[in-house]
């Protein structure tokens, strides 16, 4: 126990005092938050007199970045308006500071798009329906991540050739999910929320059951077939993916610039201090998990590491994948440890108060998810270039799996928007005050029908700032390699 008290103590804040309201007293907070942003106001979006350039914040965030990788990065965003999207996190936080907010504040994912949401195995061996990205949880408005997940439909949509109406009917079906699962769970005890999750495999077979039209059957076999596909990534898919066996031994493939294995990637000196140093880290984070997981952890012999691109917007950030043996050939762990840096939210709400941003995602997604991964942990590491660099790391593949946004018809766009926006509510409401949410968001549609027209107004800001990114990109001033 003494290194977990010491592990807990020195990444974690300092607990504040706490302050319980009744529930008449959340109620009134909640309504008096109208007043702060009536619920109309969450239609507003209006360019910032001075908004940030938003070329020049990927230029900002690409300075701690990997050079090598910023190109890649910035060829999967010129895809679409949407994969700029993806990309565009830190834009739309700035946008989204200068919106009008509630001042009811919950734990947010912080990237709350469609893409980031997915199915995955709990430790039950159940497959759940979550948020699944949370690099830049953080602190803030409860609107911020609604407002994202929102505006990632319209622009999805938009790409899909979806009419306004079609748009409309998504958006407002998704802010009315949101809503009464937030005032479903403002009555339940704080027990039942934080047992409350989706198991996906139930849900995808009741609703095929009931499936009326060939549009909803068509959906269900869709969903059916992600959720059979997710129970095969694995680590042992993950082996026959990445490895090759190499004179006798399992050995990471090398496909540049995508995965290269440590001693590809710098010379034998360097490579060996990577590898010393992963151990190291290995050492230390194991540290950061309870003691059961830390034993399962031990039962594992590291074997090697290599650099993996992964993602849009998380392009260029270090990220690693390390392969572990059990006793037998097909006993085998991938672990990914990916950087953390500070949210894009921090600059626009308060510094974290993790010292450790490993430990601030750790913690964030613990918060959010109603099953988090059973590797999840944390560390800290001085690299070989001498700068000290915060990682979280998970396993790499848990029987992951995620719905497919550029291939999805009208019906199931809204289905799953309205999915994401219940699992959204779900997770706001274990870290922020429910009932006040509730009282605010009420019992009329004013909420959803202000968040369809933020919604639309914020996409077409989206698309003149992918028009001045691929101009950006053309000119010469950023340079993208594209169909990596």
């Amino acid at each position: 126990m003494e290194a977990d008290e010491g592990i807990r103590l020195a990444d974690s804040p300092v607990p504040s005092a706490l302050h319980h309201l009744s529930e008449e007293e959340s109620k009134a907070l909640g309504k008096a938050a109208r007043g702060n942003a009536p619920r109309e106001s969450q239609s507003v979006f209006e360019r910032a007199h001075e908004r940030p350039d938003p070329i020049t914040l990927l230029e900002e965030q690409a300075t701690t970045r990997v050079p090598e990788l910023v190109p890649i990065r910035y060829g999967r965003m010129l895809v679409s308006p949407f994969t700029f999207f993806r990309g565009a996190a830190l834009i739309m936080a700035s946008d989204l500071s200068t919106t009008p907010c509630s001042g009811l504040t919950a734990q947010l994912c912080g990237d709350a798009h469609l893409s980031n949401f997915g199915v995955f195995g709990s430790p039950e061996r159940q497959l759940v329906f979550d948020c699944n990205d949370f690099d830049e949880t953080h602190p803030g408005p409860w609107e911020w991540d609604v407002k994202r997940l929102a505006a990632s439909v319209v622009v999805a949509s938009r790409n899909l050739g979806f009419s306004r109406s079609v748009r409309a009917e998504a958006v407002v079906g998704l802010g009315r999910v949101y809503r009464e699962a937030m005032r479903r769970m403002a009555a339940m005890s704080n027990l039942e929320v934080w047992y409350n999750r989706v198991e996906i495999e139930s849900m995808v077979e009741l609703f095929g059951q009931q499936a009326t039209s060939k549009t909803d059957a068509r959906i269900a076999a869709t969903a059916t077939k992600l959720t059979t596909k997710a129970h095969t990534k694995d680590s042992i898919k993950a082996l026959d993916k990445l490895t090759a066996v190499v004179d006798g031994r399992r050995r990471i493939i090398n496909d540049p610039p995508l995965i290269v294995p440590i001693e590809e990637l710098f010379h034998q000196v360097q490579s060996d201090a990577m590898l010393e140093l992963f151990h190291d880290v290995i050492l230390r984070y194991r540290q950061s998990l309870p003691t059961d997981r830390r034993h399962l952890l031990e039962k594992y012999q590291f074997s090697q590491l290599a650099r993996k691109v992964v993602g849009v917007g998380s392009v260029g950030t270090r990220a690693w994948i390390a392969l572990l043996h059990g006793p037998r050939h097909d006993d085998v762990l991938f672990l990914q440890a990916k950087e953390a840096e500070a949210s894009v939210l921090e600059r626009f709400t308060k510094k974290s108060a993790y010292a450790n941003h490993g430990a601030r995602v750790v913690a964030g997604q613990r918060l959010m998810q109603a099953s988090s991964d059973i590797m999840l942990g944390w560390h800290r590491t001085d690299g070989i270039d001498g700068v000290t660099r915060d990682y979280y790391i998970r396993q790499l593949q848990d029987w992951k799996g995620s719905v497919d946004t550029e291939n999805v018809v009208p019906a199931g766009m809204k289905i799953y928007g309205e999915l994401c926006a219940h699992t959204l509510a779900r997770a706001h409401a274990r870290s922020g005050d429910r009932i006040a949410m509730a009282s605010y968001l009420g019992n009329g549609t004013t909420f959803e029908k202000a968040l369809a027209r933020f919604a639309e107004s914020y996409a077409d800001q989206n698309e003149r700032d992918y028009e001045a990114f691929v101009t950006a990109c053309r000119s010469g001033r950023l340079r993208a390699e594209e169909g990596v």
